[in-house]
């Protein structure tokens, strides 16, 4: 019987291999969509966590989604981030129908503070030999001292009697710093309850900047696998049980096919203008291109080239955690600057506009990450440049009020002439080659030269240039 059921098939296998794809294209299946559905996708999480990092992360996510790929496994390697960053990737990945492996990798890498959050809300959270976590206290509340800093360092010197309680933490000093690292303490303990990992060390390592080892964090239930590569974690998360998408999932992992997704160019453009000192300097090059063609209308390339790289800095900005306070006063330090090319004010709108720009610049970002900080050199060369931008302008306006009026009505004044013919206190005058009508309190004579003291609309009024002679 098996060998007539094996003849069988061998003799009508081409037909059988026309069934089967006939059958799937009435159901819509191509032969190459199996292969598609079973291959997990491999973002690289690199670098400091910003809006470029997360774009890219979620757009690999809806792509997973949209294949219907059986896994992604994102490989990890951040000093931290941004927090709105960090918690939209975080929301990806908890609304994912796809299940998620975050994997610190390589050895030597790490997942520091936003990381921390980013592993303990993937569904599978591995780490490479060589490898640590932690560190994820905010770093307004990171960067304050210990209890017991600034106070006397005798008693603080003082040995602490047994039963003494040691100070292991830093301690918020204001209620708001208080609340932030209570909102972060909260936040990581939701997301280990959710994952059922270890909640204590969660929040140990937000209010104490704790952080463990890779092998450390498997024995602490931290991280569900310590793997030595990727093959290594496949094989070791198959047949685990995980929920995704409201849906529960039993991993089938063993070697499934890996496709890189690879940060494109709008990536990589986004990388380079959502950095502060980037998106400050396009929006410098945006506002002096549009004072440039409004000095100078109809030359029309400042003002495109200026109008484009205003809109790039606008939405840079838009897209980070900007302090709306410092961005209208660099707005207002700006267009004090620009008042100076048209309103004499002999200094003062340029200067205050300076300095407004430097309080604006300095607080401009409202994050503390030091990859998203403005440059003070970027800030004093940007003033510097404004402020001689601006003496110059004033340098011009003292140096135009001092020469004389060589066009318009106003030159006319102290001009001189002759009288070509008068009768009484009215006559006309030769002046600047033209005849022009003109009056005059002291009575004249044909042929007698005279100097304009004013005018009245197109009539000159004339005095005597010198003394008539006896």
């Amino acid at each position: 019987m098996r060998k007539f059921i094996g003849d069988w098939f061998g003799r009508n296998r081409a037909a059988l291999s026309v069934a089967v794809v006939l059958l799937g294209s009435f159901l819509g299946v191509s032969p190459n969509d199996a292969q598609t559905a079973r291959t997990a996708l491999v973002l690289q999480l690199e670098g400091i966590v910003g809006p470029a990092l997360s774009d890219y992360i979620l757009r690999g996510m809806r792509t997973a989604a949209e294949r219907n790929a059986p896994l992604i496994i994102l490989q990890m390697d951040t000093p931290g981030g941004l927090d709105t960053s960090m918690r939209d990737i975080i929301r990806g990945i908890l609304g994912s129908p796809v299940p998620v492996a975050t994997y610190v990798s390589p050895s030597g890498a790490r997942a520091a503070s936003a990381g921390t959050y980013i592993l303990y809300a993937s569904h599978i959270a591995a780490m490479a030999p060589g490898t640590n976590l932690g560190a994820a206290t905010p770093i307004q509340i990171g960067d304050l001292p210990f209890p017991g800093a600034g106070e006397d360092k005798d008693q603080d010197a003082k040995p602490k009697k047994d039963g003494d309680d040691a100070v292991t933490s830093p301690t918020p000093h204001s209620p708001m710093e208080a609340k932030a690292i209570n909102d972060a303490t909260a936040y990581i303990r939701s997301l280990a309850e959710l994952r059922g990992r270890n909640v204590d060390w969660a929040e140990k390592a937000v209010r104490e900047a704790a952080s463990l080892s890779s092998s450390a964090a498997l024995k602490e239930n931290v991280i569900d696998i310590l793997a030595t590569s990727v093959d290594d974690l496949l094989a070791q998360a198959n047949g685990r049980k995980v929920s995704a998408g409201g849906n529960e999932i039993t991993l089938d992992t063993r070697g499934l096919p890996l496709e890189q997704i690879n940060q494109d160019w709008r990536t990589e453009l986004l990388m380079v203008i959502t950095n502060p000192n980037v998106a400050l300097i396009l929006m410098m090059i945006g506002i002096y291109g549009l004072i440039f063609e409004f000095m100078a209308p109809g030359s029309f390339f400042p003002g495109t080239i200026g109008a484009i790289c205003l809109l790039i800095g606008l939405y840079a900005l838009a897209v980070l955690p900007v302090n709306f306070a410092g961005l209208g006063l660099i707005i207002l330090g700006l267009a004090m600057m620009a008042s100076e090319a048209f309103v004499t004010s002999f200094g003062v709108l340029g200067i205050g506009g300076v300095i407004a720009f430097i309080f604006g610049a300095t607080i401009l970002i409202d994050t503390d990450v030091p990859a998203f900080r403005i440059s003070w050199p970027l800030t004093a060369g940007i003033a510097l440049t404004s402020l001689a931008l601006s003496l110059i302008i004033i340098r011009l306006v003292f140096s135009s009020h001092n020469r004389p009026v060589v066009t318009g009505s106003e030159e006319m004044v102290r001009a001189h002439g002759e009288v070509l013919e008068w009768r009484g206190r009215q006559g006309h005058v030769l002046a600047h080659g033209e005849r022009w009508a003109a009056i005059s309190e002291t009575p004249l004579k044909k042929g007698q030269q005279v100097r304009v003291a004013g005018i009245e609309g197109i009539i000159l009024k004339v005095e005597p240039d010198q003394p008539e002679s006896n």
